[in-house]
């Protein structure tokens, strides 16, 4: 069964975002911060077994570094869901939008890259200047245990803390699936995003389920929008 979600739809979101910056009052990683952060993460890394890094979302289709092998992994004790609101990317702080994150509970099925031998430490510095900006981080590194084909491995993955201010978990599916059909940012749209993450884990033989729904769910409410009547009698999104 072929995806309902497209680029002509995902075309149809997309509009013009300046960059919000930096969000006023926050306080951000800096270079000292991502240097304690991966000498944390060095320390408990055994470098016999190679520095894995298990990719659930964009990093599967944008690696932030080089990989020599992949891996089908799933990674018991974690799921893979849209409870990350961001304000910046692809979302503003008028319409926030959603990003995939790995919250507690269930299991999640992606790929385990493994990181180039040389200069892991800078880049492991570069992936968490990627995956965390401000302090203190809703998004947290931790070493996880995941199951490929070829045997278990321990991976880098980045979870969420749900005590962290931007977690976004518990979200109702009807106001995630309007998020992922309205959100732009600077970078995109939500719906990009989710075009991209399921176009991928498919190409991978990966079909998660929640996505695979959601990725239909959107498509419609994008050709709806399309479809409703224009003019001073028309709804707008968002009203009832």
């Amino acid at each position: 069964m072929s995806l309902a979600l497209n680029r002509e739809l995902v075309a149809r979101v997309h509009r013009p975002v300046v960059d919000p910056g930096p969000r006023p009052g926050a306080a951000y990683l800096d270079d000292e911060d991502y240097s304690a952060i991966a000498d944390q993460v060095l320390r408990s890394w055994n470098a016999a077994e190679g520095f894995w890094v298990f990719a659930y979302g964009s990093l599967i289709w944008k690696p932030a570094f080089r990989a020599v092998e992949q891996r089908k992994a799933t990674v018991p004790g974690w799921h893979r869901a849209f409870a990350l609101r961001l304000t910046r990317w692809r979302g503003t702080p008028e319409c926030p939008g959603l990003m995939l994150t790995l919250d507690r509970g269930g299991s999640c099925q992606g790929i385990a890259y493994r990181m180039a031998a040389q200069n892991v430490r800078q880049a492991l510095i570069c992936l968490l200047q990627r995956e965390m900006t401000v302090k203190p981080s809703t998004t947290a590194a931790r070493w996880v245990s995941a199951t490929t084909a070829e045997g278990s491995l321990r991976a880098l993955a980045f979870t969420v803390d749900r005590k962290g201010a931007a977690y976004a978990g518990g979200l109702p599916e009807d106001h995630v699936v309007d998020t992922l059909s309205t959100a732009v940012g600077h970078w995109g749209s939500c719906a990009e995003y989710l075009l991209n993450t399921v176009e991928n884990l498919d190409r991978h033989g990966i079909r998660d389920g929640l996505l695979w729904r959601l990725q239909a769910r959107v498509a419609q409410r994008i050709a709806s929008q399309r479809a409703e009547p224009s003019g001073p009698d028309a709804h707008r999104v968002g009203e009832a």
